[in-house]
């Protein structure tokens, strides 16, 4: 979304969405914390059926809406794409390939991830996945922390 936002050059948006980077940050840092929390806390799935109880829909939507409260992509893809220029010629094809390229990029490097993932899935533990989610929920908390601590 951001990056098809600075893609397209459409500053004012960028612009008001900067504008409010503080009550971003802060919307970010609560939902790090409850997340890192919720993920500290949270028992291994033990079987498909345990992984999938909140759904994909809400597994999507919650990873979405913690990807939009991050202020730095939508600054990182504003400095990217005004460092090559994009937006600023007019020619929108260049723009929506670029974004397209973004796109397929992450895409892939999510189909090789999960790939991985499940190729080694059978030699994966509960004990294992407990530490997985503890040493997740601490990185997360640290994040939330980290975003109080540059509004500082």
């Amino acid at each position: 979304m951001y990056g098809l936002l600075a893609g397209l050059g459409l500053t004012a948006i960028s612009s008001f969405l900067v504008s409010f980077q503080t009550v971003i940050r802060v919307g970010g840092g609560l939902f790090l914390l409850y997340l890192g929390i919720k993920t500290f806390t949270a028992l291994p799935a033990t079987t498909a059926a345990e992984a999938s109880e909140s759904g994909l829909l809400s597994d999507y939507a919650s990873t979405f809406v913690l990807t939009l409260t991050n202020p730095v992509t939508i600054l990182a893809f504003v400095g990217i794409f005004a460092g090559v220029g994009v937006g600023l010629s007019g020619n929108y094809l260049d723009t929506v390939t670029l974004v397209g390229g973004v796109v397929l990029g992450s895409a892939a490097w999510w189909f090789v991830l999960s790939t991985g993932v499940s190729l080694f899935r059978d030699r994966v533990t509960e004990d294992l996945l407990r530490r997985v989610n503890q040493l997740a929920g601490g990185i997360l908390v640290g994040f939330g922390v980290a975003v109080f601590a540059s509004l500082v």
